[in-house]
């Protein structure tokens, strides 16, 4: 008898694993991991009854295939939302930190008609909703909890409480058709916005489904597995990663509060929520789980098989950190919102590889390529040899919502990362950095991943962050913004310590910066732009402020425009003598500059 051919939608592929197992836990949340906490447990057969009251409701609301955006914490209901609207028409998941101007435009550019979001538990983010609703004709309203204050609501605005319109609706079934074309646009995630508007990336059933699959089958995910998910849901390692790989295979998902790891308890509590809610595989990106590792262990864990990271490179000090606590192992794996959340992943059924982000998941292909001149790839590049990654498979999304945004990166049936890795001799892939993260000294590329672990393995290092400063005659020098874990550590030490683990001379860092920690973004990543600036503002304030006599000076850099670095210098009474060298000093930059006087 031929085997049945596996789901091709995300509703019928969670339809199934209820049917399968409808009383196994999908999710437990918890708000505060203390141990007189009542967690809140999610059977299958509750998931998927909330899914489909949920698409029900968004389709008497829009019909079918209609846009539904959100900006929700990491709950129970933000899950319903998510499938639901992708099971409706199509989800559009939003960082509840963006600006009011860019939700407005990520809303209105998917062409979204509801929009879910919370009222007065979260005041800032009601502000934000009813702006993009004043702004955006007919965009319905759906909130999360008591809504907040009404004054600047649009007149006529409609705005229902989502939990009691989720109970008028049947759970038992859809009481639609739901389009069933595997290549059906499901939802648009937004990329990270590191510089401007953050893009739209297209989803289809395919895409998700792959992904989540061949990342379930590289992490060997079984149904008595427990996952912690400390990531925000608007993000494709919380939704698809940690999530539906999880679901498809019938895995318990231990959500660590709305909030994830950015609150205290999540990881005071950790080691007492493995022990009490048997988990077996701990989820976490670089900056949590060294966070994690620093709490004594005061609980059994050994339910615990492996610990998971990704988002960002792990530092080889905390894999390290993670076999010397818990006994196991920790692998890594590699997503992108353009591969629908999974691209590669270490083979969690044998010993990681020290590095590697592991292989291709199933049905996809990566190759190094490398880097011409003009700036196209060419062939795929040798062993060890350093290039740029292209991906190919079912998991890549079809492109941007905007098809103007797609030159550069979907190309000749692939996506062109951005990426630079490489292969070794069996295929395993390797992370050698970013391409816009780049530090161009007189022409030569400095990776600075290479700089960061050379700071990271240092006992005394918790956490390093490697950029570039302008300078008027390279272009660029390599600078390390550092969290210490002991404050009183001798940074001339450390200094000499790294340039004997970094082989190449010009990656020798310039200046060490002490911060409290590190700005990341929402799902734990250094946020690289806000320290390039800082840098660039560390230099200029001391140069500058030489330069400009009596005059009060303030100067302000941030990332972004056409080249690449914005600095606005504000001088008040300067004289003609310090206008005029302030003026010359600021040409020998690259960056673009403003001067304003008063």
């Amino acid at each position: 008898m031929p085997a049945t051919p596996p789901a091709s939608t995300i509703y019928s592929a969670l339809q199934d694993v209820a049917q399968r197992m409808p009383e196994r836990p999908a999710l437990t949340f918890v708000r505060d991991g203390s141990e007189q906490e009542q967690a809140r447990v999610v059977s299958y057969r509750e998931l998927l009854a909330g899914i489909t009251q949920a698409a029900n409701l968004f389709v008497q609301c829009g019909g079918v295939g209609v846009g539904v955006a959100y900006l929700l914490p990491s709950v129970v209901e933000t899950h319903f939302v998510l499938w639901g609207a992708e099971t409706a028409g199509y989800a559009v998941p939003l960082n509840p930190f963006l600006t009011e101007e860019q939700i407005e435009e990520l809303v209105r550019g998917s062409g979204a008609r509801i929009l879910v979001t919370v009222g007065a538990l979260a005041p800032d983010v009601w502000q934000k909703s009813l702006h993009v609703q004043r702004r955006i004709p007919g965009l319905q309203l759906l909130c999360l909890g008591p809504a907040g204050p009404m004054d600047e609501a649009a007149e006529g605005a409609v705005i229902q409480d989502l939990g009691a319109a989720l109970a008028q609706q049947p759970g038992e079934q859809l009481q639609f058709t739901p389009v069933a074309d595997a290549q059906q646009p499901i939802a648009y995630f937004h990329t990270g916005g590191t510089t401007g508007l953050p893009k739209l990336v297209a989803h289809t059933h395919e895409n998700q489904l792959s992904a989540a699959r061949g990342g379930a089958e590289l992490l060997d995910v079984r149904p008595q597995d427990c996952i912690t998910n400390g990531m925000p849901l608007f993000h494709v390692g919380g939704s698809i990663a940690c999530s539906l790989a999880f679901f498809l295979r019938g895995a318990n998902v231990l959500m660590l509060s709305p909030l994830g790891f950015r609150n205290p308890a999540m990881v005071q509590n950790i080691w007492r929520m493995v022990e009490r809610y048997q988990v077996t595989v701990l989820g976490a990106v670089p900056t949590a789980m060294a966070s994690v590792l620093a709490v004594p262990v005061d609980a059994r864990i050994d339910t615990l098989r492996c610990g998971v990271t990704g988002a960002a490179l792990c530092p080889a000090a905390v894999s390290q950190r993670f076999a010397q606590v818990t006994g196991k192992p920790i692998y890594e794996l590699l997503g992108m919102t353009e591969t629908g959340g999974v691209t590669a992943s270490d083979d969690a059924r044998v010993p990681p590889t020290a590095g590697s982000v592991g292989r291709a998941i199933a049905g996809s292909r990566i190759r190094v390529r490398q880097r011409l001149a003009d700036g196209r790839l060419g062939e795929d590049c040798a062993p060890g040899e350093v290039g740029v990654l292209f991906v190919t498979g079912p998991n890549v999304s079809p492109g941007y919502r905007d098809p103007d945004q797609n030159a550069g990166v979907f190309e000749e049936g692939g996506l062109n990362t951005g990426d630079l890795t490489y292969l070794d001799e069996q295929g395993r892939l390797f992370i050698a950095g970013r391409s816009k993260d780049l530090i161009i000294r007189s022409g030569h590329n400095i990776d600075p991943a290479m700089i960061e672990q050379a700071f990271t393995n240092h006992p005394a290092v918790e956490a390093a962050a490697a950029v570039g400063q302008p300078d008027r005659y390279a272009g660029e020098l390599p600078v390390v913004f550092l969290v210490l874990r002991e404050p009183q550590t001798d940074l001339a030490a450390l200094q000499e310590y790294a340039q004997q683990h970094i082989a190449e001379r010009p990656a020798w860092p310039k200046a060490l910066y002490v911060l409290d920690a590190l700005p990341v973004t929402a799902v734990g990543k250094p946020y690289k732009p806000a320290l390039r600036a800082e840098a660039a503002q560390r230099l200029l304030e001391p140069a500058l402020r030489q330069l400009s006599g009596d005059g009060q000076l303030q100067v302000q850099a941030s990332e972004g425009g056409k080249r690449g670095l914005d600095v606005r210098v504000r001088l008040s009474q300067p004289s003609p003598q310090a206008q005029q060298a302030i003026r010359e000093e600021l040409d020998g930059y690259a960056f673009a500059w403003t001067l304003d006087e008063g």
